[in-house]
């Protein structure tokens, strides 16, 4: 067996010791009209794209920025952004024209942005000073200095959307989103420091203003907050850590020096902080304040509810539709006369695990359901009301219905107040339209010209209007007409409350015990069995096959237990499983599944006896490589509660129909927050043969036992047996390995890979990076183990052309 790259076998010593540290990047160059400084009298057009403002690195850019076919805002962005990421902006509510505008720095000291009519659309207060000239620092502030260097106007001052390092919030200052994605115009949300000194989001929409966050149930301490300080301050330092005055602290989970970050107030309402891969120009999320974006005030307007399938998307209650598909800043609106309440014939429609936020008509702690209920009936303004068991009973009617949501956290339900005139077949359980936020683009529409000289011509206009009127007359006539004989008075259309009825339940939720023993069909067909439970396959009443796990030794409490698994189900990737809920009742704990068609990468890794499912071929192995690769980064590096699986092996990795590959059994999955001190565990956790060094050596556990695990899994999945029923252990075979690579035997690559795989498919130097890749994550030394990140970069970067290029 031959190899084409032995410079692989030369730089293995040297890409064990660098573990994968990233390639070197381009130094940054100007564009070819770009300046550093603008001087008195000096200007820039519109009309030269290429005329820009650098900072000295290179890093940011000041100039025309397009909006639009003939629409530009003056502004900074980030130079080796993928999109030109926008940091500030003069005009973000007043677009400049395409022709004859320009920024100009005049000679008595003031920068001025006009408009093709001259007309001035934004300036600095620098009028009648010893300002000298303009220019972008490397923070990314644009500043207007004198001769002397004092700085007498900043960017910084007037932040837009974005907060960059160094750049500070004050009490003078605040964050405001742009009102949609990609646009740079006003939003409803903002960032600030209140009357009480704490930094707060706020939606300022068109019918009310609410502050969601921090958590508005909490007082000031409860959140962490102190509103005793008066400097009213924040700022992002260089390596991704914020502090603020009121106590409020938090960091980049990749925080370190090096690295462009930007705290942005986004247009959905969260705010987050990024930073920037300049290899690539992609921005990843590193931190951000609401992990359920439904608890965002405002997202679906008045009687709209968020709801997550699985993503955050909006949809109306029972009984109510859209106001505007275009735009679900109009909401919901009803679909009856709410002056028809009646306080003997109104009924309740609930929708569990709902809340609408703020418009209390009263507040009732410690009351039943059934006096809740005869408050709200007896007070014409009342919506519906909120009921809350958490130990007691607590009661809040509503006067109007905003910021709706529906979590399985949620301990509580909505009952929505119907009048009795409208009737349904389906009233015992809530339904709730089917409408998601994607809305549809607005209809087109042509029109013909008007003008006629034609006096033929006119008659003949005349002629066809007298016909398409008497036309349309006629039409109403038999629509009418249809209408009455066949309306259904006061019905809700029950297909699109149906549809909206199972977006609504399909979602992460809680089921009965009976439920899913009706599923499983009293547990009859197992698919497999763990050290944490067996695996029943099931059907649900939505004809959805799942899988049910069925968990034992489960000492937890039903909160602790309702808590963990729905932060599990929050985590969604292509690459992992997807929870669709759970049971908690009695001593019952069941986790339901999607199911996967294969089934787990075991049964046909190991036991292919010939027949049934083909082999699996050397393209589906390194597709499998690469998807368990990314579904342990995505865990490791980019959900926002991070996750160590500590149980990696072939039998919790499920693929389906297309072997495409999905991490399973989130049950011995530890959950720790970003940023903190590695962590020991006090019971042991894993399968023996994938279980990293740490475990046994009892040292602090990090996401490198999944890196370890992994890199068993790899060897595997290249030869296509246990790593247990190989000759020799993991240390003696990783000794071998890299001997016979130090020594040039082209033969150590043919040895680990799975003899039944025809030699025309396999392709070598992926299999020699395969094995590079798992030789270095069974390092006993955890430091010396790459990251998920870094394994899936040359995992990825060998898929189609595979080209190994080691870091030097």
């Amino acid at each position: 067996m031959t190899t084409n790259s032995p410079s692989l076998f030369l730089l293995f010593p040297l890409f064990i010791s660098i573990t994968f540290s990233s390639f070197p990047k381009a130094s940054p160059s100007s564009t070819p009209h770009s300046k550093t400084t603008l001087n008195r009298g000096s200007s820039l057009s519109v009309e030269d794209k290429d005329n820009t403002l650098t900072s000295p690195s290179g890093s940011f850019s000041c100039g025309f920025y397009q909006l639009g076919p003939n629409a530009f805002s003056f502004s900074i962005w980030f130079t080796h952004s993928a999109n030109k990421t926008i940091t500030w902006t003069a005009n973000r509510d007043h677009p400049i024209n395409g022709r004859g505008s320009r920024i100009t720095f005049r000679n008595d000291g003031t920068m001025v942005l006009t408009d093709v009519d001259g007309a001035v659309v934004w300036a600095t207060n620098t009028t009648s000073t010893d300002a000298s000239k303009a220019e972008l620092l490397n923070s990314g502030n644009l500043v207007i200095t004198n001769s002397s260097g004092s700085v007498l106007w900043q960017s910084f001052d007037s932040p837009t959307d974005t907060l960059l390092p160094s750049q500070p919030i004050t009490k003078q200052s605040k964050l405001v989103s742009s009102f949609a994605n990609g646009a740079l115009s006003s939003g409803y949300y903002s960032l600030y420091f209140d009357s009480d000194n704490v930094l707060i989001l706020l939606y300022d929409g068109p019918e009310i203003s609410s502050v969601y966050w921090p958590n508005q149930d909490l007082n000031v301490w409860q959140n962490g907050r102190t509103k005793y300080n008066s400097t009213r301050r924040a700022v992002l330092d260089d390596n991704g850590w914020f502090s603020s005055s009121d106590r409020l602290q938090f960091n980049a989970s990749d925080a370190g020096p090096g690295i462009k970050r930007r705290l942005t107030m986004d247009y959905d309402g969260n705010l987050r902080l990024y930073s920037l891969n300049e290899s690539d120009g992609s921005w990843k999320i590193t931190w951000e304040a609401l992990s359920q974006l439904c608890n965002v005030h405002g997202a679906c307007g008045r009687n709209g509810v968020c709801v997550y399938d699985p993503t955050p998307k909006c949809s109306c209650p029972p009984f109510y539709k859209i106001s505007d598909e275009r735009d679900w800043n109009g909401g919901c609106k009803l679909g009856f006369d709410r002056f028809n309440y009646s306080v003997d014939k109104d009924r309740f429609v609930e929708v569990p695990h709902t809340d609408f936020y703020g418009f209390d008509n009263d507040y009732r702690p410690n009351v039943t359901f059934e006096t809740c209920k005869n408050i709200c009936l007896n007070d014409s303004g009342c919506q519906g009301f909120g009921y809350k068991l958490l130990g007691r009973g607590d009661c809040y009617p509503k006067g109007a219905l905003f910021n709706g949501y529906t979590s399985p956290n949620f301990p509580g339900s909505f009952y929505l107040r119907i009048p009795g005139t409208v009737k349904s077949s389906k009233f015992s359980t809530f339904q709730v339209s089917g409408l998601t936020c994607n809305a549809t683009e607005g209809d087109t529409s042509t029109a013909g010209s008007l003008y006629m000289t034609n006096g033929r011509k006119a008659i003949w206009v005349y002629f066809y209007g007298f016909v398409s009127a008497v036309g349309a007359i006629e039409f109403l006539f038999i629509a009418s007409g249809w209408w009455f004989l066949f309306r259904k008075r006061d019905v809700p259309n029950e297909v699109e409350i149906e549809e909206g009825y199972q977006m609504i339940t399909s979602q992460f939720r809680r089921f009965t015990y009976g439920e899913l023993k009706k599923a499983t069909r009293n547990f009859k067909e197992e698919l497999g069995r763990g050290g944490s439970g067996a695996v029943y396959k099931g059907i649900l009443n939505d004809k959805r096959v799942v899988a049910v796990k069925r968990l034992i030794d489960v000492t937890q409490g039903e909160d602790e237990f309702w808590a963990e698994v729905s932060t599990i189900g929050k985590i969604n990737h292509m690459n992992l499983v997807r929870m669709y809920g759970f049971c908690s009742e009695d001593k019952h704990r069941l986790l339901v599944y999607e199911y996967l068609e294969k089934g787990s990468l075991d049964k046909l890794l190991f036991n292919w006896s010939g027949t049934g499912d083909t082999l699996l071929g050397w393209k589906q192995r390194f597709k499998i490589a690469i998807g368990v690769a990314k579904g342990l980064m995505y865990l490791h590096h980019e959900c926002l509660e991070w996750v160590i699986h500590c149980d990696v092996k072939p039998e919790n990795i499920l693929l389906d129909c297309d072997c495409e590959p999905k991490i399973a059994d989130f049950g011995l999955a530890k959950l720790s927050q970003r940023g903190a001190p590695a962590s020991g565990l006090s019971k042991i956790r894993g399968t023996k043969g994938y279980m990293a060094p740490e475990w046994a050596m009892n040292l602090p556990i990090t996401g490198k036992v999944d890196v370890y695990s992994f890199g068993v899994v790899l060897l595997e999945i290249l030869k296509g047996k246990r790593v247990l029923d190989w000759e020799m252990d993991m240390r003696m075979l990783v000794r071998l390995v890299k001997d016979k690579i130090a020594s040039e035997d082209e033969s150590w690559v043919g040895d680990l890979v799975d003899m039944r795989i025809m030699k025309g498919e396999l392709n070598m130097k992926q299999a020699e990076m395969m094995v590079v890749i798992a030789l270095l994550c069974v390092e006993e030394d955890s430091n010396r183990r790459p990251t998920m990140d870094a394994v899936v970069e040359h995992l990825v970067a060998n898929d189609e052309e595979p080209h190994f290029h080691p870091a030097m």
